[in-house]
């Protein structure tokens, strides 16, 4: 109880935050309405108007959850009308993605600690990589990808590995090179080759420094994801309902969109936790 107390505090600040702006953003539609009509609104009445607006500018929590509610429990999972269909091809980029950027990110870091030439010419440009907005790029991957008659969702996961490997890079980095001068010594007294001090020492202690970055990213991932579907929207997708609710003005799916992508990041955040926490205590480094 005591965990979930401020968590609910915190849910309860941004919520009354929330609709005290959807009261002030929305206000001025309200009276012009009203305007228009040669009509005077009460406070209470413009409150009442700015919570019901079917195109507000900010749209009020409860009217997510109801688009929420109709968008999910009300639809088919096969209608494209449905976030849960949605939310599933977004989700199968994201895991392709995350897949990809886990491969990629070890296998940097492996070499970058291992080869100096590696850590002096590559890491630099691992950096500078981040640099580039990845709207910028993402386009150019789609057209790239498109003529070598790539499938969508595999570019989709390139573009998603894009964010997430970075991350996984520079947590592994700093967490095969955390074993103290002490116990590196120590494997050289066994003679112990370089194979088996990565597996024995260097690896394990890395374990701690990969979870950390694979939670940061997973929701790397998933905006990657997101982003791809900008390009790639006739395939569907949450970016794609991003992308139509924006062509239309419907801020309420929007919204809804921007909240279904929050779900899915923070259930893989907590699903790395709970993988984090179990395999800790099996190595021993947690209770």
């Amino acid at each position: 109880m005591r965990n979930i107390l401020p968590i609910l505090t915190v849910v309860a600040v941004i919520v009354a935050l929330w609709y005290a702006l959807a009261v002030v953003l929305n206000a001025p539609w309200a009276y012009s309405k009203a305007e228009r009509a040669e009509q005077t609104l009460s406070f209470s009445e413009m409150v009442s108007d700015t919570m019901a607006q079917k195109k507000p500018r900010l749209p009020a929590p409860h009217q997510v959850a109801v688009e929420i509610w109709e968008t999910t429990a009300e639809k088919k999972i096969t209608s494209k009308r449905s976030l849960i269909y949605h939310g599933w091809i977004t989700l199968q980029a994201t895991l392709l993605g995350f897949a990809f950027g886990i491969a990629l990110g070890i296998g940097l870091a492996v070499a970058i600690v291992y080869f100096r030439v590696v850590d002096m010419s590559v890491m630099p440009w691992i950096i500078a990589s981040q640099t580039v907005p990845i709207l910028a790029i993402a386009p150019m991957i789609v057209v790239v990808l498109a003529a070598l008659q790539v499938d969508d969702i595999v570019a989709k996961g390139v573009i998603s590995m894009y964010l997430s490997f970075f991350p996984v890079v520079v947590g592994m980095v700093k967490g095969l090179r955390s074993p103290d001068g002490m116990l590196m010594d120590q494997m050289k007294t066994y003679s112990a080759s370089a194979s088996q001090t990565f597996w024995k020492l260097r690896l394990p202690n890395s374990v701690p420094y990969l979870f950390t970055s694979l939670k940061v990213g997973a929701a790397a991932s998933l905006v990657g994801a997101v982003v791809a579907e900008l390009s790639l929207s006739q395939n569907g997708g949450l970016g794609a309902r991003l992308l139509a609710g924006s062509y239309y003005g419907q801020t309420i799916q929007i919204w809804s969109a921007l909240l279904s992508a929050a779900t899915l990041a923070a259930l893989m955040v907590m699903s790395l936790g709970a993988l984090e926490k179990a395999t800790l205590k099996r190595m021993g480094m947690a209770a």
